[in-house]
C-alpha cells in the first residue's frame, strides 16, 4: 500500500498522483482512495464513493485531470454547510472549534474501519457497510 500526501495546494493535489498513472503495478480503480473534505455533506458525516464527478471540488478536479478519469474511489468527509454569505474557500480554511474537533476525533475510528474495509474487501462492500449513516454500529 502507498500513502500519498500532496505537499501542494489542495487544488493542485493531482500532481502527487502523476507518477502512478501508467504504473502497471497500480490499479487506480482498486488501489486508490482519495480523501477530501466536502462542504456539501453535513459536518461529521462521511461517504465513500467508487467513482463520480468532482462536484466542484478543486482538489478532485485536479485528481481527475491528472488521472484522466473519474474512476477512482473517494472518501468524502463532511465539513458543511457553508454559512450563508461566506466564501467556501475561506470556510474550509478556518480552524475547527473545540466541539468540531471533538466530533471529528469521535468519527476517526469509524472512518478507520471504513478504510480498512475498503482495503480488505473493496469499495463496494465498504460503501454498502458504511454509507447508510457513515458509521457502522455492530
Amino acid at each position: 500500500m502507498i500513502v500519498v500526501k500532496p505537499q501542494t495546494y489542495m487544488n493542485r493535489s493531482g500532481r502527487a498522483l502523476r507518477g502512478l498513472v501508467g504504473d502497471d503495478a497500480v490499479d487506480l480503480q482498486r488501489d486508490l482512495l482519495v480523501v477530501v473534505d466536502d462542504f456539501a455533506l453535513p459536518f461529521g458525516v462521511f461517504r465513500l464513493r467508487a467513482r463520480g464527478s468532482a462536484g466542484g471540488h478543486n482538489g478532485l478536479e485536479s485528481v481527475e485531470a491528472a488521472l484522466r478519469s473519474r474512476e477512482y474511489a473517494r472518501l468524502r468527509i463532511g465539513v458543511g454547510p457553508v454559512p450563508e454569505g461566506m466564501d467556501p474557500a475561506d470556510f474550509v480554511l478556518e480552524p475547527f472549534g473545540k466541539a468540531e474537533l471533538d466530533q471529528l476525533v469521535d468519527l476517526l475510528p469509524h472512518m478507520h474501519d471504513a478504510v480498512e474495509c475498503w482495503v480488505d474487501e473493496g469499495i463496494e462492500e465498504a460503501m454498502n457497510r458504511y454509507n447508510r449513516r457513515g458509521i457502522q454500529r455492530d
